[in-house]
């Protein structure tokens, strides 16, 4: 028997502050991804379960391009597999939008097509249905 909440999915857009650049050249640090990736895994969890869940493990995060400030990502959780207490969720980051700062302190583009900075699998897990 399938489950109705595989196949489920939950987007964020979020734009990166300067405050956030962490090295050169405006790059964030790979961290930023999987705060993101916390929060879309918590909305995922209220919409299936009616509860936060809590974030119990990765098994794969992939750090494919580079984020910068002045960007704009686009977070997408899809639930991949329902346990009884745990669902596996797929996870990207894509950047969206971009910052231009070679062309004037504000300019910003659409990125056609988005650029996929970070992929993952992460499992959550939920209190027992009572």
């Amino acid at each position: 028997m399938s489950d109705s909440r595989v196949g489920l999915t939950v987007a964020h857009r979020r734009y990166v502050p300067y405050s956030h650049a962490h090295y050169a050249g405006s790059l964030v640090d790979g961290a930023y991804a999987l705060g993101l990736f916390g929060d879309v895994a918590t909305e995922v969890c209220i919409r299936t379960d009616g509860d936060e869940g809590l974030f119990a493990s990765y098994s794969d995060v992939q750090f494919r391009a580079p984020m910068r400030a002045g960007d704009v990502l686009e977070v997408t959780a899809t639930v991949t597999r329902v346990g009884t207490r745990s669902r596996t969720i797929d996870f990207e980051a894509r950047v969206v939008c971009r910052g231009r700062p070679d062309q004037s302190e504000s300019a910003a583009e659409v990125l056609d097509p988005p650029v996929v900075a970070v992929t993952a699998t992460g499992t959550v897990v939920v209190p027992a249905s009572v």
